[in-house]
């Protein structure tokens, strides 16, 4: 046995012991010195001063304690899977590695020689599955077998999206999955060109119906005809997965693909992400057992594709909601030992086309979530893709992102390690009971194809998307490099333009869109938009108004011209002459706002200012025109900018 060592260290030795109380006392005597609260503040109050709230109504309070856990949450791999389930996964057939998750890299350019190259690099180079993208939006179906000419399918899973062109993409695969059987599984260049020249010679997409896939050959068909309708507005056509369902049943390859990001890219909640992709599950198994699938059978066709975002514990509470609604659905299904495979992709909204290597953190810290949330897989989008397709250093770095949080951060050593923490906890708990109340109003709207039909799903996601907006263009959410931080010397890196995305759904918007778009129409002006910033008294008078206001011009594109230190109301109005701008900003103290900022006022406005501003919370001074402080409608106050400029939007 061990003996106690007389030198041990106990926990938290020599401090007193901490109680709730004692930490709200602490916590008030910060926030009263930063003017939170003040002297009539009780303890009490402390914690919803501190608290958030998501989009979906749920409260994040500052702290959490043994109370505030839910229930027994279960054990990795095993129901409700709310702690994962990769320990099923890696002792399954066809299950990730141990020790981690399947490694998925998105390829959508049309350029077939292109393509090739970068999947072999990627494949070469810690990638252990690939996202294809066929199409209109991406490769030509019929350049499949060519493109995959050179890749070992039952080594690396191919995970297929081809939107309208899903039956076709599948076929495609198919084919080539059953004549590259002879050869172990492996894409044979010759076998895959010969399938090419079958899928030439095909007269109908249902040419090949007898062909299974080889016995190697692993991935998903993307066959989801309820997503297709959310982005397109198309038919829904729940046959294409019930006919593609029957011939993979059995095999390493699942029809079906629920993809929630389309909800998420709507500007949609987690809540909502998570409840309609249940809806849509639900309505795919219906689909499945009407055609003759056994409930075990059709759980094992689906698979989940969620956002990412940066916020980290958001991501791994949603993940960890979706399995424990999920097993909920099987359970009740009478099938409950399903277990929920998810793909989680580095969120599309969040990422920004301006200052675009802050997006290498954004997906960092989103990859770090899905990983800690238990994903089966993941995608880390480039950080450029919103300028284009992405080139082979943003490649790079997007899969060496994920290599360097399995091989040297070892992340995915440890099951569920986010499981205990009373906040994850109690943030999951949380979002799985807003998200079955999603699902729930879904199913009494006559399901989720009807939801859609009805305007039922859009409507709920606009509500959330005009939220959020409000709080980004008031930078109470704010965006690194965007709304906060811009740099108005950055040069873009230049890529090859993406293949239009098809559209006709549900919206696509992109948090920073509302800034960029301003951004953009001062790019375009022929000479850089200028705003002066008429500073007043010394220099460590009025730092911190002009630091702020020069921010908040330069996020849409304006350029700041400041003034300089004790300069009278006659040398401000020479200095705003001289610099070439027609508006101004008063830039100081509230104290010498009220000895100066009347004069200082007058004089822009006699020298030719179209507005005057003042950098301070809203007030009545003569001859200020408008207010900018912390938390004012920033895209309001830019938009009014560029209008008074005469810049074109």
């Amino acid at each position: 046995m061990t003996v106690p060592s007389e030198n041990s260290l106990a926990l938290a030795a020599g401090f007193e012991p901490a109680d709730r109380e004692r930490w709200r006392e602490l916590a008030l005597g910060v926030l009263r010195k930063s003017r939170v609260a003040n002297d009539e503040t009780p303890p009490e109050a402390v914690e919803e001063l501190l608290a958030t709230t998501t989009y979906d109504g749920i409260r994040v309070s500052a702290l959490y304690t043994a109370a505030d856990a839910p229930g027994e949450q279960g054990v990795p791999g095993f129901p409700p899977f709310t702690r994962g389930n990769r320990l099923r996964d890696t002792t399954a057939e066809g299950g990730e590695r141990p020790g981690g998750w399947d490694v998925r890299q998105r390829h959508a350019d049309p350029d077939v020689a292109a393509t090739k190259a970068a999947i072999a690099a990627d494949l070469e180079n810690g990638v252990t599955s690939l996202w294809l993208v066929l199409g209109e939006a991406g490769i030509p179906v019929d350049a499949l077998p060519e493109v995959l000419a050179d890749v070992y399918l039952g080594l690396a899973p191919i995970s297929l999206d081809a939107g309208a062109e899903t039956r076709e993409a599948a076929e495609a695969f198919l084919r080539l999955a059953e004549s590259t059987s002879a050869e172990d599984g492996a894409g044979a260049g010759a076998a895959a060109r010969e399938a090419a020249d079958g899928l030439a010679d095909s007269a109908a997409p249902g040419a090949a119906d007898g062909a299974a896939p080889a016995a190697g050959a692993r991935g998903n068909l993307g066959a989801d005809p309820i997503g297709l309708r959310a982005r397109t507005g198309a038919p829904v056509e729940l046959d294409v997965l019930t006919d593609l369902a029957q011939r993979t049943t059995g095999t390493g390859v699942r029809a079906g693909l629920v993809d929630a990001t389309v909800y998420h890219d709507a500007g949609g909640s987690d809540a909502q992400e998570l409840g309609f992709s249940i809806a849509t599950g639900v309505a795919y198994l219906r689909a499945l057992t009407d055609a003759g699938l056994s409930a075990e059978a059709a759980f094992a066709q689906l698979e989940f594709r969620y956002a990412a975002t940066a916020d980290q514990f958001l991501t791994i509470a949603k993940l960890r909601a979706a399995r424990r609604l999920w097993a909920r659905v099987a359970e009740l299904s009478g099938a409950p030992d399903s277990p929920q495979h998810q793909h989680a992709v580095t969120s599309a909204a969040m990422m920004a086309g301006r200052d675009p290597w802050v997006n290498l953190l954004r997906t960092t810290l989103a990859c770090f979530g899905a990983g800690i949330g238990g994903a089966n897989a993941v995608t880390v989008v480039p950080f450029d893709a919103v300028l284009g397709l992405p080139d082979a250093f943003s490649r790079r770095i997007a899969r060496n992102t994920q290599s360097l949080l399995l091989e040297e951060s070892s992340l995915g050593r440890v099951l569920d390690p986010a499981g205990g923490s009373w906040y994850v906890e109690s943030l999951t708990d949380e979002l799985a009971r807003a998200a079955w109340d999603v699902f729930t109003d879904v199913e009494k709207a006559g399901g989720i194809a009807a939801a859609l039909e009805s305007g039922h799903v859009e409507n709920a996601l606009a509500e959330v998307w005009e939220r959020r907006r409000e709080n980004i263009a008031h930078r109470r959410d704010p965006l690194t490099g965007v709304s906060e931080f811009p740099n108005l010397t950055e040069k873009l890196p230049s890529r090859k333009p993406a293949p239009a995305v098809p559209g006709g759904g549900l919206p696509r918007v992109r948090y920073g869109q509302d800034f960029e778009n301003l951004r953009d129409a001062a790019d375009r002006a022929p000479t850089r938009p200028q705003v002066f910033l008429a500073t007043l008294g010394p220099l460590a008078a009025y730092t911190t108004r002009a630091t702020f206001a020069a921010n908040l011009f330069q996020a849409g594109g304006i350029e700041t011209v400041p003034a300089g230190p004790n300069l009278g109301p006659d040398e401000l109005a020479a200095a705003f002459r001289e610099s070439g701008a027609r508006i101004a900003v008063l830039c100081s103290t509230d104290k010498i706002y009220a000895a100066d900022g009347e004069a200082a006022a007058a004089a822009l406005q006699e020298a030719g200012a179209a507005r005057v501003w003042l950098a301070g919370r809203n007030g009545t001074l003569p001859n200020v025109d408008s207010y900018v402080f912390s938390g004012c409608d920033a895209v309001a106050v830019l938009t009014t900018t560029l209008d008074d400029l005469g810049v074109a939007r």
